[in-house]
């Protein structure tokens, strides 16, 4: 119980300081270099330039309806963190449109797009990461990411396009130009930031061998090796697999080990994006964990 009550401290604080990063950067960049941005966001900045509504309160204001949407696709958990989440963004815009922060970058336009995709994508990424959302198009893409297993890097990119067309009301196509490379940058430093650098790779053999296999590459390597049931779609023959994580420059070594014991062996690479608990350790010789 007190692990529970710990997790969602820190989900609540990882929430806010992402707020307070994706805030800093709508304030400090977008607005004074006149770049535009994408979802909810982008259409609080139309209101501020074509009616001077400060986008702390219209932040709110725009989210009310979504909010409503989110209540009926989200669980409990992930609405009341999203609704903390746009809470967090608008009193982080109030603030940072107060305090005098002045960002050199010498009117280059360039930077100020990756430095906004940086921060808002940053930012973002940590909220996404633990589990709420800055509300807006937010809600959206995190509902499609749950019932269509998108990205929601991906999904914010395309919303972020349409809201930018929208935007030509009041900036010009250069700054469009830069704010789109914004809005680049700020899709790949989300999902980066939401999946982690995790590197590791999963080793898939099959073979008659596989006993032999497992025992070389959890005595060479020191990882743990796991056994899957797998049976031929045509011959009905039933065979085990090996099944082992390892890191990217282990793959060449337990290819070799694989080869030696049975050249005739199939092997297949797969992509390991995240390691959750502490499985595969009991049957590694040191107890190595993968993650």
């Amino acid at each position: 119980m007190v692990k529970k009550e710990s997790m969602r401290f820190k989900d609540l604080f990882m929430i806010f300081l992402g707020c307070c990063l994706y805030g800093l950067g709508l304030a400090a960049i977008n607005i004074p270099n006149h770049l535009a941005e994408g979802g909810a966001t982008g259409i609080t900045l139309i209101f501020r330039a074509l009616f001077h509504i400060d986008p702390a309160y219209s932040t709110i204001l725009i989210n009310i309806p979504l909010l409503a949407i989110g209540y009926r696709f989200l669980g409990k958990r992930a609405l009341y963190y999203t609704i903390f989440g746009t809470l967090m963004l608008s009193m982080w815009l109030w603030i940072w449109q107060r305090v005098p922060i002045n960002i050199d970058i010498g009117h280059d336009m360039f930077i100020a797009g990756i430095l906004a995709g940086l921060a808002g994508g940053f930012g973002s990424g940590l909220v996404y990461r633990f589990g709420g959302t800055t509300g807006g198009t937010d809600v959206i893409a995190r509902i499609i990411e749950q019932k269509r297993g998108i990205p929601m890097g991906q999904t914010l990119f395309v919303l972020d396009a349409v809201v930018l067309t929208i935007s030509l009301c009041y900036i010009d196509i250069r700054q469009m130009m830069y704010t789109l490379l914004a809005a680049f940058v700020f899709s790949k430093i989300v999902t980066f930031t939401q999946v982690g650098s995790y590197a590791e790779r999963g080793i898939l053999v099959i073979s008659d061998n596989y006993q032999l296999i497992a025992d070389q590459l959890m005595e060479s390597l020191q990882r743990g090796a796991s056994f899957v049931h797998v049976q031929g779609a045509y011959s009905k023959d039933e065979k085990k697999m090996v099944f082992c994580v390892l890191s990217p420059n282990e793959l060449s070594e337990a290819k070799r080990i694989v080869n030696q014991l049975d050249p005739h062996a199939f092997i297949s690479i797969i992509d390991v994006h995240e390691v959750i608990g502490e499985g595969f350790t009991y049957d590694s010789p040191t107890g190595k964990k993968v993650s």
